[in-house]
């Protein structure tokens, strides 16, 4: 049988799990990791009046940086769920911590983690260069040869057809979920990029529809996708990767 081990330097040091302080608190356990400490990474953990912040997880992380531990990093921007930038891991699942709502783990201590199976830079955040430079790869633009008279334009049908497309926010959430992109990350392209290459093969004002497709026709690229489903299942914005990967197929294979 097979065994998997992790490296001496990445095994985390198991938390050290004081009492609660009860129901007018919320426990919090924090991956903790710092490059420059030499040290395995270990768990904090923290137990805030439930009253004393916001409603969301990010929250909760402002809090704890704001008020008992500065040196805790994260990413967080826009607070609206639309720049990604502070995904993580909650209590198991990937999602946004600025539109993930405390009441949802209501009487549960809060598990907080960075992205998994992505290289830790500090805490809770990872590197996401490679999977920009995937996302760059499939061109997320316009492409065309003939010069139009006035704008582009698009009927309701054709609008209709990037609806659950262009509303990805390239937080990286499917990607760090799929078990096809931890072990293929080097080559197969994952499905949050795969549904951004959807979306510009989709939009009726691109004219280079055949370059694109023969771009994604590879064993790797594209087809290590094996409809595990967890794309689905741990989008924050409710999208559906799963299904832009097969229609890419079916374009393929009508082309064939």
């Amino acid at each position: 049988m097979v065994e998997f081990t992790l490296p001496k330097n990445s095994v985390v040091t198991p938390p050290p799990r004081p009492p609660s302080k009860g129901g007018d608190f919320q426990r919090v356990e924090v991956y903790r990791w710092s490059p420059d400490s030499g040290e395995n990474p270990h768990v904090d953990t923290f137990d805030i009046p439930r009253d004393e912040c916001g409603s969301m997880v990010l929250d909760v992380l402002l809090k704890i940086k704001n008020e008992l531990d500065g040196s805790l990093t994260f990413r967080r921007s826009c607070r609206e769920g639309v720049c990604g930038s502070c995904a993580m891991n909650v209590n198991g699942k990937n999602t946004l911590a600025c539109t993930k709502s405390l009441e949802s783990y209501a009487g549960e201590t809060l598990r907080i983690y960075p992205l998994p199976h992505m290289s830790v830079v500090k805490d809770l955040v990872v590197d996401m260069t490679h999977f920009y430079a995937q996302y760059a790869a499939i061109k997320p633009w316009l492409e065309n040869e003939t010069a139009p008279e006035r704008e582009r334009l698009q009927s309701e049908t054709q609008r209709a057809k990037l609806d659950g497309l262009y509303d990805c926010v390239m937080c990286g959430c499917c990607s760090a979920s799929c078990p096809s992109y931890w072990w293929n990350s080097d080559r197969y392209l994952g499905p949050a990029v795969l549904l951004q290459a959807y979306r510009w093969i989709a939009d009726s004002r691109d004219e280079t529809l055949d370059e694109r497709l023969n771009v994604l026709d590879d064993a790797f690229k594209l087809y290590r996708c094996h409809t595990i489903m967890n794309c689905v299942d741990t989008c924050p914005k409710d999208l559906n990767p799963a299904k832009a990967i097969a229609d890419i197929k079916q374009l393929l294979l009508k082309r064939a």
